[in-house]
């Protein structure tokens, strides 16, 4: 993750010496080499991928490459704010390094899940989970929508008794596919609460500047540029749904046509597809995505 294009630039090499100097251990060889259950922890994968996107955006850059708007999923919306000045890399490192043990942390103590369903609306999703918590009534059981990743694409989270039964109703109201997912806790959901506080002490101790462009937010699918506005969005993200069909389609009302998703992996580059087919996206992860967009 990350090695082949710290081989080749010197500016992500930078990036990824500052992660280690910040973190206080080589979060780069944790990027490099593994092993795979260090690297995917939540406190070590936030920083990992925090700082793998920004190397890929500093490269870009280096290449006279400049975004015009940006967004992130989730997470990604801190890279979004560094890439946008908002945040300096060092700050963002650290907030993020805050907000993934603090996941991990609300995760253990308000144990969640949670799940994908394919094929049903927004409103059939909305509507299924309200009538699981109107049936678990007096149980204490936590449901909602958490990620609105494309149309027909919703995650649930909540916790455990509320998720198996949304998944049986999704599947007896016709979902194409309704499958629980591997991770560590209720993100997005109200069981993040002491995960919000965490982070909202964490924000405090770091300089948060106006986005130089527009940085589109994960709650409302609005852009954002002060401080203050900027600051309310991070952390209500933690226990509000991310709303990325409106994050994209605010960025295509902004003007946005080509959209480059920085660092690993492919996901955010296949929704956009089936957002908005119009739209061109292209992932980066490493020197032959840079050369295939920048030339050689």
């Amino acid at each position: 993750m990350g090695r082949d294009l710290a081989a080749v630039y010197p500016v992500a090499r930078e990036v990824f010496a500052v992660a280690d100097d910040v973190l206080g251990f080589a979060i780069s060889k944790v990027c490099w080499e593994g092993p795979e259950e260090t690297l995917t922890a939540t406190e070590n994968a936030q920083p990992a991928i925090l700082t793998h996107s920004t190397a890929v955006v500093r490269v870009l850059r280096g290449q006279g490459m400049e975004p015009a708007a940006a967004a992130g999923h989730s997470l990604g919306e801190f890279s979004a704010h560094v890439a946008a000045g908002s945040l300096e890399f060092a700050d963002g490192v650290r907030l993020v390094r805050a907000r993934g043990e603090a996941m991990a942390q609300a995760g253990r103590a308000r144990p969640g899940s949670m799940a994908a369903i394919i094929g049903l609306r927004d409103a059939e999703v909305e509507a299924l989970c309200g009538a699981v918590l109107e049936e678990l009534s007096g149980e204490g059981g936590i449901l909602t929508a958490a990620n609105f990743n494309s149309p027909g694409q919703i995650v649930i989270s909540g916790s455990r008794p509320a998720i198996r039964r949304a998944l049986e109703q999704a599947r007896s109201h016709g979902a194409r596919r309704a499958v629980e997912l591997p991770v560590s806790g209720a993100f997005h959901s109200a069981l993040m609460e002491p995960a919000a506080e965490a982070l909202a002490d964490a924000l405090e101790t770091v300089e948060v500047r106006t986005a130089r462009i527009p940085v589109v937010a994960n709650v409302d699918g609005l852009p954002v540029h002060e401080p203050r506005e900027i600051r309310r969005r991070l952390l209500e993200q933690l226990t509000a749904p991310v709303r990325w069909v409106t994050c994209v389609r605010t960025l295509a009302t902004l003007g946005a046509r080509t959209f480059i998703e920085p660092g690993p992996g492919t996901v955010l580059t296949v929704l956009l597809k089936r957002i908005d087919r119009a739209l061109e996206g292209r992932a980066v992860n490493g020197p032959d995505d840079i050369r295939s967009l920048t030339g050689p």
